[in-house]
């Protein structure tokens, strides 16, 4: 499951999964946690060579539910801290290094080896598995992804305004849209849903439609 940020594929992923009995993997997490753990040890993250070698000797694991998944780096839970501000700001030096994105893509395959997941990001069906058995692409118009985007910072006292969660997600479209390596695109067999005046419930419904009816086809 592909998408822009706001779109809604973390929310529906973790839903879908819970409803399937599938594990969820959400690789934003992971350039997050490695981009926390740079940040930390204060790594140049302009560096290539000095960021494969920290992923090389980092290790990014997945805990707890579905619906209250955990992510730990070397052993330490940093579900919260990899949504810092500080690390969003700084996440695009990550995914947009390639040999960074060839370990992680590794990794992700690792998790998924087993089968039976729901995984989402930006190029989960393009390059990380691109012979899935189904692949969505969500989308919804900017407007919609900045107010999902700005009720989720649930911020009373903070100085980000709608107006700036808009100019945020353009710089990111921009950002996932245009980088050389894996940009953010939909791929030719992939369901496309614009979730805009979709609630999560209907998203997930949908999706699980196109499923069942995958299934009635190769059981005909």
């Amino acid at each position: 499951m592909d998408g822009p940020a706001g779109s809604g594929k973390s929310t529906v992923a973790r839903m879908l999964a819970k409803r399937l009995g599938f594990k969820y993997l959400d690789t934003g997490a992971m350039y997050r946690a490695l981009t926390w753990k740079a940040l930390q040890d204060g790594v140049d993250l302009k560096d290539a060579n000095a960021l494969c070698q920290l992923m090389d000797q980092t290790i990014i694991r997945f805990g707890g539910r579905n619906d209250d998944l955990q992510i730990f780096v070397d052993g330490v839970n940093v579900t919260e801290k990899i949504r810092l501000p500080s690390v969003t700001n700084n996440v695009h030096y990550i995914s947009n290094t390639p040999s960074v994105r060839q370990r992680m893509v590794k990794l992700q395959r690792t998790f998924a080896s087993e089968g039976n997941i729901i995984a989402e990001g930006r190029d989960m069906g393009t390059v990380v598995f691109p012979h899935a058995e189904k692949k969505f692409f969500l989308d919804a118009e900017i407007e919609e992804r900045a107010r999902r985007r700005y009720g989720e910072m649930n911020l009373p006292d903070s100085d980000v305004s709608y107006a700036d969660v808009i100019k945020d997600i353009e710089i990111r479209d921009k950002r996932d849209t245009t980088r050389k390596n894996s940009p953010l695109m939909k791929s030719d067999d992939a369901i496309y849903l614009n979730t805009t005046k979709m609630s999560v419930e209907e998203v997930v419904s949908r999706i699980c439609e196109e499923l069942e009816s995958a299934v009635k086809k190769q059981d005909f």
